[in-house]
């Protein structure tokens, strides 16, 4: 997915060169996933610049040491960063720092955009499974499952208050616009 999101940044910027990540390194997904997105941006020739954090109050020196070495901020999305969202959201503003997310929440809270699997969607398909489980299947005769519905959330809002000019065709294949 973390290719995909590079790819969308791509899209809207297409002189992506430098992308700043923000994790949470007290997280083992916050390390995996930032060591897949550096892997994934170096391939596609993107230099990287690592936001790592580990507390709240991380987040502000986080912004400080980036001084304007980046294009985009790429959030990688746990308890830490959801609950420091705002924080999140008004420092890249004030950094005029377009960002990614891997969920609506922090699109509609002001951040550029989200590619991530369709939450709603899952959370009906794992009701599907516990009944499933309810009425006697085997939990190990139950396949795995990945995502099959994704969703493209844009704010653009944002995007014109940090001066971006979105492609009609990408507005055309979002599923959900912000005005």
């Amino acid at each position: 997915m973390w290719v995909k999101r590079l790819e969308l940044l791509r899209e809207v910027l297409p002189g992506l060169r430098r992308l700043a990540i923000m994790a949470n390194i007290g997280s083992p997904i916050g390390v995996l996933e930032m060591s897949d997105v550096k892997a994934a941006a170096r391939t596609l020739g993107i230099e990287v610049a690592p936001l790592e954090i580990r507390w709240a109050e991380d987040i502000a020196p986080a912004f400080a040491a980036l001084k304007a070495q980046a294009d985009v901020l790429y959030v990688v999305g746990d308890a830490l960063t959801a609950a420091n969202l705002t924080r999140i959201i008004t420092f890249s503003h004030t950094a005029r720092l377009p960002t990614i997310f891997n969920a609506r929440d922090f699109v509609q809270a002001g951040g550029l955009m989200s590619y991530a699997p369709n939450y709603p969607a899952q959370f009906r398909r794992a009701a599907e499974l516990v009944d499933k489980i309810l009425r006697g299947t085997k939990p190990g005769d139950i396949p795995v499952e990945q995502p099959t519905e994704f969703e493209l959330v844009l704010n653009l809002t944002t995007a014109k208050a940090l001066g971006l000019t979105i492609p009609e065709s990408f507005l055309l294949r979002a599923d959900e616009v912000i005005e």
